[in-house]
């Protein structure tokens, strides 16, 4: 059992790149070739995290747009119907620096660049 944790111990410091003078180019070639596989897999995993991440977020934009909706239609106002009405919005809003709003408004939002 010691002899094989010892065997595991060299591989994992040759796998992070450590003691590689003792080896010949074919273990440099298998170690490089197992890292492109193991780079290949971990690439793969973050990629199907970050499409369900994007799913996800996606569904929450159109339970939060439908609460918009809704709560928009509840207070009479005129709802904003898709993400890039409110794009478009924003970027109609002055984009000076030196002009800063600095008034708190209590009630319905009105639609007024910030």
């Amino acid at each position: 059992m010691a002899k094989k944790i010892e065997i595991l111990e060299i591989l994992q410091r040759k796998l992070l790149g450590q003691d590689l003078d003792s080896c010949s180019p074919k273990e440099l070639q298998d170690i490089g070739n197992q890292l492109e596989i193991s780079l290949s897999n971990i690439r793969a995993r973050k990629t199907q995290l970050f499409e369900k991440q994007i799913e996800q977020l996606q569904e929450k934009e159109t339970l939060l747009l439908m609460e918009n909706a809704r709560l928009s239609k509840q207070c009479g106002a005129q709802p904003l119907q898709q993400s890039n009405q409110v794009v478009s919005y924003l970027s109609s809003c002055s984009t000076s620096s030196d002009i800063v709003e600095t008034d708190l408004y209590i009630g319905l939002p009105q639609m007024r660049c910030l």
